[in-house]
């Protein structure tokens, strides 16, 4: 709390960047070159100076989530991280999702989006391997687009907080129970005449999800008003949370009915379309998971369920501290989760 006259100030200075001014802390991404820029799928090529003589590392966020979240600031980027440990690291950005894209599924992502950028990162690198990180369902993409593919150069997959069983998953439990008797029809209806789910209700949802974040919120800001990190930290969540994008409809319907309700994904067998079955067991590439039992998003539990699901691969699970965007890029990420992935990525 402020205890000194003199800090008025300060304190007042903060308030005023906080609620009219420009913020704490503006945003900064770390440079970035374009590799090829398509309809929701533009590669980009974190700069550096030199170049790696390491596998490339291809990053891939979930959907309705921008790439933002790998690289939130100085302190919060894995990305920077990356290219402190030598390492070339690429971005997959999905764009924002309007009412054309209503039509867009699942496959298209494991089908095409990931493993075209996996093909073209490795490409870059004279046909080096990849290894692929993932984040929340950016992890299941990940996991689904190697499965679905044998031939795909990748050298391992790094899965941050997948949610591989929806029944650990308490956030989800009201949809389960809902569909159970309705079988996904309110979610279907809503869908089609959204085309989707709009950017708000993204937003709105994941505010929600952290509620005790937005309840705190008032008593954290005047704990650390004279704290400017604390509170670049908080501006940097409240700026990553105001940019989400909506889903595309045919693709939340394909989540709502194959992960959430039928949990197929704890079963290693997903229907994306009558056609087209992917089975994780087909998954060889070592694999990392990290779940952390305070993510009230994705628990440890639901994550820790790969393990048995990814039969036909060499899988290791790590506990690791945070909530689900924290075990990513929370004060404590690069001493436990980044440290991991690092020798993990070393071995």
């Amino acid at each position: 709390m402020v205890s000194l006259v003199g800090d008025l100030p300060r304190a007042a200075r903060n308030i005023w960047s906080l609620s009219f001014g420009d913020g704490i802390e503006p945003y900064a991404p770390t440079p970035s070159t374009v590799v090829y820029d398509e309809p929701h799928r533009c590669l980009r090529r974190f700069d550096r100076d030199e170049p790696s003589a390491q596998r490339p590392v291809l990053l891939v966020p979930p959907l309705a989530v921008t790439p933002a979240c790998f690289d939130l600031r100085d302190g919060q980027s894995f990305v920077r991280f990356l290219l402190e440990t030598g390492r070339q690291p690429y971005v997959i950005d999905y764009g924002q999702m309007t009412y054309a894209d209503r039509n867009l599924g699942l496959e298209e992502w494991t089908h095409d989006i990931v493993p075209t950028a996996i093909r073209r990162v490795s490409e870059e690198h004279d046909g080096a391997g990849v290894d692929v990180v993932g984040w929340s369902l950016g992890g299941i993409l990940a996991v689904l687009a190697g499965a679905g593919h044998a031939d795909l150069p990748i050298a391992s997959i790094t899965a941050i907080a997948p949610p591989f069983d929806q029944r650990r998953t308490v956030t989800v439990a009201p949809l389960r129970i809902l569909g159970a008797v309705t079988g996904g029809r309110e979610v279907d209806l809503a869908t089609r005449v959204f085309g989707g789910i709009p950017s708000y209700i993204v937003r709105t949802g994941f505010r929600v999800q952290a509620f005790q974040r937005e309840l705190t919120r008032p008593l954290f800001v005047a704990r650390n008003i004279l704290d400017e990190d604390a509170l670049a930290r908080m501006e940097a969540i409240d700026r990553f949370m105001a940019m989400m994008p909506g889903y595309p409809g045919r693709l939340y319907r394909q989540i709502h009915r194959s992960f959430i309700l039928r949990n197929e994904l704890v079963t290693g067998t997903i229907r994306l379309r009558s056609d087209l079955v992917v089975e994780t067991a087909k998954l060889t590439c070592p694999v990392l998971i990290l779940g952390s039992r305070t993510d009230l998003v994705v628990p440890a539990a639901a994550a820790r369920a790969g393990l048995d699901v990814l039969t036909g691969a060499e899988v290791r699970f790590e506990e690791v501290p945070g909530g689900h965007l924290g075990i990513l890029a929370g004060p404590a990420a690069r001493d436990t989760t980044w440290r991991i992935i690092d020798e993990f990525l070393s071995r």
